[in-house]
């Protein structure tokens, strides 16, 4: 079976994507810094065809060394905050930019078949047009948002240069199990679970009818396999389920599966934050075979449990 690396292994996608490809039987080395990978993803990995090596994607010759015999190379590894880049654009430039073509370049010396890198849906910006399809102009509006679409533009430009295989995936909103409730800067989902049950009140920065396409975990690890098995190249897909959650109902839902009747608190709108997203998922459908199996209710009951036992 073939090899795949795994960086960012330690993350929520990662370590999901790593179960993945662990039980269709491939052999999977994982790379992460722990600058926002935890360790307790790994555990269930450990044991398997698995191999860990703690090292920043910058790292140069440390990436080549792993990369050297890969098949498929899964780039997950990023920090992954809007809020955070505002605060900290430097970091989120040079961990995302340089880390992209790091990784890239790596592939590309050491004969990698395919990479598929992680994007995501904030590259469309806050423009009016619903769903947003992948022929619309980026517009960026945070330092995050362009150094994804920086990693997207330049894995498709390494596929032009060097007859890499790649394909670049814009995630919308992925949630579920190992995705960190904790710190400023965590996602809304796994936050507003371990806020309410505890009992306490989420925070909504806005008026709450900013809405969302949350998309389950098990839909994005189904979109890399299938990028990197299959036949594309130099092509951008999205990865959503194709609907939108505003986040008010995101409080309601949360309430009805948790049985409880919590209101959330209200403050003023994040600076970078869109609006909307929602996306048109024809041409991973039609390219990939795409088929978001685990739809937002499912996926949230799955999510709740992983947290009620953790």
């Amino acid at each position: 079976m073939p090899t795949a690396l795994i960086t960012g292994v330690a993350g929520f996608i990662g370590s999901n994507l790593a179960d993945a490809l662990l039980n269709r039987g491939y052999d999977v080395r994982g790379v992460d810094n722990f600058e926002t990978g935890r360790q307790q993803n790994l555990s269930p990995l450990v044991g398997n065809n698995f191999e860990f090596h703690e090292v920043d994607i910058r790292d140069a010759a440390a990436m080549a060394e792993i990369t050297d015999g890969v098949d498929y190379v899964f780039h997950q590894a990023a920090v992954p905050s809007v809020p955070r880049s505002v605060e900290d654009p430097v970091t989120t430039t040079d961990a995302n930019c340089t880390g992209t073509a790091t990784v890239l370049n790596a592939a590309r010396n050491t004969g990698v078949d395919a990479v598929v890198v992680a994007s995501s849906s904030s590259v469309y910006g806050s423009t009016e047009t619903l769903p947003k399809v992948e022929t619309m102009e980026p517009r960026p509006e945070s330092p995050y948002a362009l150094s994804k679409y920086y990693t997207e533009k330049l894995a498709l430009q390494f596929s032009e240069l060097y007859e890499l295989d790649t394909a670049a995936l814009r995630y919308f909103n992925i949630f579920g199990p190992r995705q960190d409730p904790n710190g400023e800067y965590a996602a809304v989902i796994p936050k507003f679970i371990d806020i309410m049950l505890n009992g306490d009140q989420p925070v909504i920065y806005g008026d709450g009818e900013q809405s969302r396409d949350f998309t389950y975990i098990d839909n994005a690890v189904q979109a890399n396999i299938s990028a990197a098995e299959g036949d594309v190249t130099g092509e951008t897909f999205n990865v959503g389920c194709g609907g939108r959650v505003t986040i008010n109902e995101l409080v309601d839902e949360l309430n009805q599966l948790l049985n409880t009747d919590i209101d959330p608190q209200y403050d003023d709108p994040r600076p970078g934050d869109v609006m909307h997203s929602h996306a048109n998922i024809s041409k991973a459908e039609k390219l990939l075979d795409y088929n978001p199996m685990s739809g937002f209710t499912d996926g949230l009951e799955q999510t709740i449990e992983y947290y009620h036992e953790g």
